[in-house]
């Protein structure tokens, strides 16, 4: 990649999302807290949650589904694809569609065939769509995310969670802090270690809904293949694949998983694969690992604290790989067929 090299229409274009989106999540989770009171007295009552969504929206259903569950919910994130065709029961959960556009083949579908409850809501970014025209809706602010690669979208639909957590009791103040005051980390040295690998696996623990948005992000604007395991997971066999051309990406928060990443990041460094830690543990770096590191935090505050740098980190790698990063070139943003 030359110095000169014309920036890409598509990576400029999330260059405008990415630029708003601090703002635009932080009035969402202003604008919400009426809608945001019903869902919570839902899931008072039910006790169960089910977060259905696709792509994106499905990995901010894992990132936060071990936030709801650690204020004692049954919460359970799953691809909404999987949910047509191996249903769970619904009696007596709250279910949670998320569609950024409100308009994926999957959604329409699913309401053609479950119905309406008065138990399902939805979260989108269109006020407009099918999804908000079915469903009682918490409404992102901004309206519809232009880009390719979901990045103003999935911090926006996490301060809609957000609300629903404060509505539970949850103290926004720590996640909102990282909304109203972005940290920000040097890139260069995490991009030199991982710029020229063949593929990127990220991983986590409580924190592996990131480590998913990421790779999703990841393999849509480099088109390379990158992914994501659980961690333990990854330890569980997938280890084989390590070596110097296969670059890892673990997040640790500062909460009681942290020691098992610490221990995968050691591994990793064995295999001589390159390796880059996203860290808001308080802990020390470990040897051999581009550590970007944040202030202490755990849960929302930890992934609204490092996702926009994971942003940033994606958006370059992908613009040293392909000429027109962020242009997409097999699929749309806005999926309308299964």
């Amino acid at each position: 990649m030359t110095a000169d090299k014309e920036r890409p229409a598509g990576l400029t274009a999330i260059d405008r999302e990415m630029a708003r989106q601090h703002a635009d999540a932080r009035a969402s989770f202003e604008n919400n807290a009426a809608m945001a009171a019903d869902v919570a007295a839902s899931i008072r009552k039910s006790g169960r949650l089910l977060l259905l969504g696709m792509g994106g929206s499905h990995a901010v259903g894992r990132a936060v589904e071990p936030l709801y569950r650690a204020l004692g919910i049954d919460a359970l994130a799953l691809p909404l694809s999987e949910q047509l065709g191996q249903p769970l029961p619904l009696a007596d959960r709250t279910v949670l569609v998320t569609s950024q556009s409100g308009e994926s083949a999957e959604v329409v579908r699913w309401f053609a065939q479950a119905g309406g409850s008065s138990d399902v809501f939805g979260l989108t970014l269109e006020g407009g769509s099918f999804l908000a025209r079915t469903a009682p809706c918490l409404v992102g602010a901004g309206g519809t995310e232009l880009a390719f690669a979901a990045t103003r979208s999935l911090t926006v639909t996490l301060a809609l969670h957000l609300a629903i957590l404060a509505a539970l009791g949850e103290d926004p103040a720590p996640a909102l802090a990282m909304l109203e005051a972005p940290q920000d980390c040097d890139i260069a040295q995490a991009l030199a270690a991982i710029g020229k690998v063949d593929t990127i696996v990220t991983s986590g623990r409580r924190l592996q809904g990131v480590a998913e948005a990421l790779a999703l992000g990841l393999t849509e604007l480099s088109r390379l293949p990158c992914f994501s395991l659980e961690g333990g997971q990854l330890r569980h066999g997938p280890m084989e694949m390590l070596g110097p051309q296969i670059g890892v990406v673990l997040f640790r928060g500062a909460d009681p998983t942290s020691e098992l990443v610490t221990a995968m990041a050691l591994s990793v460094v064995e295999t001589g694969a390159p390796l880059v830690i996203f860290d808001a543990s308080g802990q020390a770096p470990v040897a051999g690992a581009v550590t970007l590191t944040f202030k202490p935090a755990a849960g929302m505050a930890a992934i609204l604290a490092m996702l926009p740098v994971a942003q940033r980190l994606m958006i370059a790698f992908a613009d040293g790989r392909v000429d027109n990063a962020g242009t997409p070139v097999r699929t749309t943003k806005i999926t309308r067929s299964e």
